[in-house]
């Protein structure tokens, strides 16, 4: 089975978040199932220079007004297409937004460019090859599934995968003459989006299968609360929506190997962890303590309850813990964290912006991982933090619900539980789960028993790989029925 994975970002390649991930370590997975992924990026410079034996496949003198090369390549063990058009990809800032953090201004167009090829090698731009199964992620890539609709081939089944609702390329209306669609696909059922365009709602409504990256937030999103203004569409497309697990590279992730971390563990031998701390703690010049290290790695925003956190540090702080901060974000939240080291310099540090190696260091060395998200599709952070023994105090939402077990009376006593979750998802609420986690750490040994059935957890992509090429298998054989059964 060949699929076309669409996906704005890759890793190793290129990274902002949790999509990238996904969209590097689910091929891998998929090749036990006898899939076989090509995954088409655009060209940015990481990208670009990551290439080996690129050979260009297809010309575009006026893509959007801009010349562009279709490429395929391989890199890191990745089998790609990459749009290589400099004008649209090649810019100083970030992936979306410039250096001084607003969103490009033809963003509309960029990824408008890049669905609309992504469309073309689905219908067999590529001399010998042509893909089963078209699968897209997030808006990005959403509209390459419109545009096939609306190109009129119905013969490639069309996915669309929702890492977050909340993020859905919504542009003005004025735009649509541009995007080379017809009239018609301005309408309910395609791309008008109230009085605008929406590129994440014109996938929605153009694919056959919508998978979302946990079952509870499948049916979080049916509802005003966490649909983000498109829950009219999701309810109205419940029976081809599926909720199925992010997994994580357990080759990437694995402390008995991980080369970013300076001491080897493994849940069979979990006191080699115990070096990685004092390391951790050296490299944020904080002194040594006895109480736990909190940290958090995650994006500095409203929607990661990071708002929460900075209002409950000094929590941490009076208990005799110690609190590491890195990510990046809002400008106020960064601000906040950094008054917080300043007034706290011997229990709270801060390191903002992201850098892929230090995240594997501070899930090797700190004790708990806080993510307090007020919804989380699904979360990677917190499966990492169980990989690498880091125990997780998450928010009772979404995917985080459902890969920890709460250490309540019954799951301790059944030696299942894996970390500590909180409701409701507000200040006394998180601080609560600080109070918890506070209570737990003292009996060391009921810590060490959570820690290490945390590392036990199965973290992999195996169950959910299975997921998508039942899923597969169904869109090709419409017999079989598995879509809905979230």
């Amino acid at each position: 089975m060949q699929i076309l994975s669409v996906t704005a970002e890759i890793f190793p390649l290129v990274k902002t978040g949790g999509l990238a991930d996904v969209a590097g370590s689910l091929p891998k997975a998929l090749r036990a199932h006898g899939i076989y992924t090509r995954s088409f990026v655009p060209g940015y410079p990481g990208v670009m220079r990551a290439l080996s034996d690129a050979t260009p496949v297809a010309e575009f003198e006026n893509l959007f007004g801009e010349r562009a090369t279709l490429l395929a390549a391989r890199a890191q063990g990745l089998d790609l297409f990459v749009l290589d058009a400099p004008a649209f990809y090649a810019r100083q800032g970030a992936l979306y937004v410039d250096s001084h953090g607003r969103e490009y201004a033809d963003n509309w167009k960029r990824f408008a460019a890049f669905s609309l090829v992504a469309s073309q090698i689905a219908r067999g731009l590529v001399r010998n090859w042509r893909p089963h199964i078209i699968h897209a992620h997030d808006w990005h890539a959403a509209m390459s599934l419109l545009y096939l609709k609306y190109a009129g081939e119905d013969t490639i089944p069309r996915v669309l995968t929702v890492h977050n609702l909340a993020f859905q390329g919504q542009f003005p209306a004025h735009y649509f003459p541009e995007l080379g669609l017809p009239a018609e696909a301005y309408s309910i059922d395609g791309v008008e989006y109230y009085g605008d365009i929406g590129f994440l709602k014109g996938g929605l409504q153009a694919a056959d299968a919508i998978t979302v990256v946990s079952p509870t937030y499948a049916r979080e999103i049916m509802s005003p609360a966490f649909g983000m203004g498109l829950e009219g569409v999701m309810n109205e497309r419940h029976a081809d929506v599926v909720g199925i697990v992010n997994g994580i590279d357990l080759e990437v992730w694995d402390p008995s190997s991980d080369p970013c971390i300076e001491h080897h563990y493994s849940a069979r031998v979990p006191l080699r962890r115990l070096p990685n701390r004092q390391v951790l703690l050296r490299h944020f010049g904080l002194p040594d303590t006895c109480g736990p290290i909190f940290a958090s790695v995650n994006r500095l925003t409203w929607q990661k309850g990071m708002d929460l956190l900075a209002a409950t540090a000094v929590e941490i702080v009076r208990n005799g813990g110690t609190l590491i901060i890195h990510g990046q974000g809002e400008e106020k939240l960064e601000a906040e964290f950094m008054d917080l080291m300043r007034r706290f310099p011997q229990n709270i540090s801060v390191s903002i912006g992201y850098d892929e190696h230090l995240a594997h260091r501070i899930h090797a060395g700190a004790d708990a991982m806080l993510v307090p998200s007020r919804f989380e599709p699904c979360g990677l952070t917190q499966l990492y933090a169980l990989r690498y023994g880091c125990v997780p105090v998450v928010a009772r939402t979404g995917g985080l619900s459902e890969t920890i077990i709460d250490a309540n009376d019954a799951a301790l006593h059944a030696h299942v539980a894996t970390g500590i979750q909180f409701a409701p998802i507000d200040e006394d609420g998180l601080r609560h789960a600080l109070r918890r986690t506070f209570r737990l750490y003292r009996l060391r040994r009921v810590w060490e028993g959570l820690r290490r059935q945390g590392m036990k957890t199965d973290c992999s992509w195996h169950r959910s790989a299975a997921r998508y090429a039942e899923l597969y298998s169904e869109l090709l054989n419409p017999d079989m029925r598995l879509v809905g059964s979230a």
